[in-house]
């Protein structure tokens, strides 16, 4: 009999939480649950979400204690796991994020670009908030924080909080490795998952490339889906691909034009905002963004679903969706717990796995996890192209914490002024300008 784990889910008014708790309760043969409590400071959307989810384990999983709170204490003792995906600022942020760049002529989007570095600097201070809290009330518990922007994150923890129990994750190739299972049923009619393939990738969060992918007997794939890739880009036949928001396929599709510049790997989709931004601008409405489609798509899906099952007394009928993250948390989750040594693709310190690339950087490479954490796995040298790119956008991502912890408007300016999304001194300026008057509730006060 497998031990049970109690959990904190930390941004408990998630949109992304129902689908969570539900794989929780359906992967209880292999990850037991003694106890989940949701964690936010907004009571009211927390409220919302965890009055539905309480209906959902009294029908599916009664065994499990299940609680929600505003309280660190209460939130934070006795647990096993902190399985943290908290939006400060929420959506209204993030419109702000992708549209005050637009008005410049500048990628707006979530992580990517100056947007990506304001929801960054708010991100900081709540996320070492949390881990504070379990060195007090849990020392032992891991956090799998999948907050993002996952890069800037991980780099603020691992200078602010080094040695702490922290993991940080995205699920974005996880997705695009279901994706290219499409692909090869769609090139093949074979039927493959996720777990027949062996990949390597190198990279950093939403900024990588895959060198190989096999299948278990050891079958190379890369030239089915580097066929399909160069002529159509991630996107198929599959209903999931079919019902993606607008914004997704373009982003999928744009990959075969990410693709033709470096042929011998296959990339990640968001690597578009950085190789082509101004094909992005071109295609973006400064005036109705990926907030916005969020905000009118999953968020009112996800709180119509839960309004629906509080009236109504019953979740059948109104099941919530499991996410693609949701079941790679499980995953990350068994192998810690259960010393399991699955390979899976972390963000970690470097630490000389990438050798000719900077030690300090959070990476996101293969890695083994057993009990004692993640091991990376020795990635070697690699091309003078991919390592100009991650050293531009690692030197970004530094100067973005070294503003937050040091309060340096330089330091930020330098930061968007660095990046590959902005084209001058001066239109970087322009956006910082506006970014700290649109954050001036949630960023420290730049000198």
């Amino acid at each position: 009999m497998r031990e049970k784990s109690a959990i904190c889910i930390a941004g408990g008014g998630s949109t992304f939480t129902p689908g969570i708790v539900l794989m929780l309760v359906e992967n209880q043969d292999r990850f037991p649950i003694s106890k989940i409590t949701l964690y936010d400071n907004n009571a009211e959307r927390q409220d919302k979400l965890a009055e539905a989810c309480a209906i959902m384990l009294k029908e599916k999983a009664p065994e499990i204690e299940f609680n929600w709170t505003t309280d660190p204490e209460t939130a934070f003792t006795g647990i096993d796991f902190v399985m943290a995906h908290i939006r400060v600022g929420l959506y209204a942020m993030r419109e702000k994020d992708e549209k005050i760049p637009l008005k410049y002529g500048v990628v707006g989007q979530e992580t990517c670009g100056p947007g990506g570095m304001a929801y960054g600097m708010r991100s900081i201070g709540p996320v070492i908030e949390i881990l504070d809290y379990m060195e007090k009330y849990s020392p032992n518990a891991w956090m799998l924080n999948y907050s993002n922007p996952a890069a800037i994150v991980a780099e603020a923890t691992r200078r602010l909080r080094p040695g702490h129990r922290i993991i940080n994750i995205c699920d974005m190739p996880v997705g695009l490795e279901t994706n290219m299972c499409s692909i090869i049923k769609d090139e093949t009619g074979r039927e493959i998952t996720r777990d027949d393939m062996e990949i390597r990738y190198y990279g950093l969060n939403h900024f990588g490339w895959w060198t190989q992918i096999q299948d278990k007997e050891g079958n190379d794939l890369m030239p089915i889906l580097k066929k399909h890739i160069s002529e159509m880009g991630y996107a198929n036949n599959s209903p999931e691909f079919q019902h993606r928001d607008p914004s997704w396929v373009e982003t999928y599709t744009k990959a075969k034009d990410v693709y033709a510049l470096d042929p011998e790997t296959v990339p990640n989709t968001y690597l578009k905002y950085y190789l082509y931004p101004d094909f992005v601008v071109e295609h973006s409405d400064p005036n109705y963004t990926r907030a916005n489609e969020v905000m009118d798509g999953r968020e009112k899906t996800v709180f119509g679903q839960a309004k629906a099952i509080v009236e109504n007394g019953t979740s059948k009928g109104n099941e919530f969706a499991v996410g693609v993250h949701a079941s790679f948390i499980v995953d990350l989750a068994c192998a810690l717990k259960f010393n399991t040594h699955e390979r899976m693709l972390l963000i970690v310190p470097n630490e000389g796995a990438i050798e000719n690339f900077d030690p300090t950087a959070m990476v996101e490479i293969p890695c083994l996890v057993g009990s004692n954490g993640p091991e990376p796995l020795k990635i070697g040298d690699i091309p003078t192209f991919q390592r100009g790119l991650m050293t531009e956008q690692v030197c970004v991502e530094k100067l973005v914490v070294e503003a937050w912890i040091e309060h340096s408007y330089q330091k930020m300016w330098q930061a968007i002024t660095l990046s590959k999304t902005v084209p001058s001194g001066k239109v970087a300026k322009q956006i910082l300008d506006e970014l700290i008057e649109a954050n001036k509730d949630f960023w420290p006060e730049l000198k």
